[in-house]
């Protein structure tokens, strides 16, 4: 009994040992289901990850480079954002992706979709140029509810994988009242759920004031929500603000 405790005992210090020491173990495609692979492997990515014009504000998909989507042409007031990139469609496979690591407890698919991310034209640029990235926050009701924040973790494994990146402010925003998910909601609505949603935490309007900020989420509907989070964000005297998403929506 002594014997086999002590084995165990040893066999489970050698085994913590290799995982620490082999931290990249071969993965299953999470599309395709090609072993070994990347999260999500390159004939995936090759075939799935299409690029395309956008617009400038709302990373709309476009036809053509005329900068900016119909919308955002007729606003009667200047757009919030400087400038939006989304890395891919809201479409297969990335849809899916996108629900298991929000709604799924699957955080650490975050890693290979932010690698789409950075793989969006651009990305790079508009984060080497911020001095701040601050992800939407959730009401504490969703966070309490999901455990952590999607939107933070992309932003975490963005810093991870960049040698030299703005440092993240998790607590820049601050979520009012708690509004259902607007992904199946319409535009109207959304509208409605968030006008006046954020508000720049008070602690931080020091530190924001007159920087550049790049606010980044997992998926832009119709751009509403980072829409929101931006004009909080010039009230409390940001000079710049920018927005980087995983994937847009595309238009019905």
């Amino acid at each position: 009994m002594w014997f086999c405790a002590v084995r165990a005992h040893y066999i489970g210090a050698m085994l913590k040992a290799l995982l620490q020491a082999t931290p990249l173990w071969p993965a299953v495609c999470q599309v395709c289901g090609q072993w070994p692979a990347q999260p999500v492997c390159e004939a995936c990515v090759r075939r799935f990850a299409l690029t395309g014009w956008r617009c400038r504000t709302c990373a709309a998909p476009l036809t053509q480079d005329s900068g900016l989507c119909g919308d955002c042409l007729t606003r009667p007031t200047p757009a919030p954002l400087d400038h939006c990139l989304a890395a891919v469609d809201y479409a297969y496979p990335w849809d899916d992706l996108i629900a298991r690591f929000k709604f799924r407890d699957e955080p650490g698919l975050a890693g290979a979709l932010v690698d789409r991310m950075l793989a969006a034209p651009g990305a790079e640029d508009l984060i080497a140029a911020s001095d701040w990235l601050v992800p939407i926050p959730l009401s504490p009701q969703r966070l309490t509810s999901r455990g952590y924040n999607q939107a933070w973790e992309l932003v975490k494994a963005l810093r991870a994988r960049l040698t030299r990146a703005p440092a993240g402010l998790a607590d820049a925003l601050v979520r009012l009242g708690d509004a259902p998910d607007q992904h199946s909601l319409p535009r109207e609505q959304r509208l409605r759920n968030l006008r006046g949603a954020f508000a720049a935490a008070p602690q931080r309007v020091a530190a924001m004031r007159g920087k550049r900020v790049l606010l980044v989420d997992d998926v832009s509907t119709t751009g509403t929500t980072l829409h929101s989070a931006a004009i909080a964000l010039r009230q409390a005297g940001v000079a710049q603000v920018q927005g980087l998403v995983i994937a847009r929506t595309l238009p019905h």
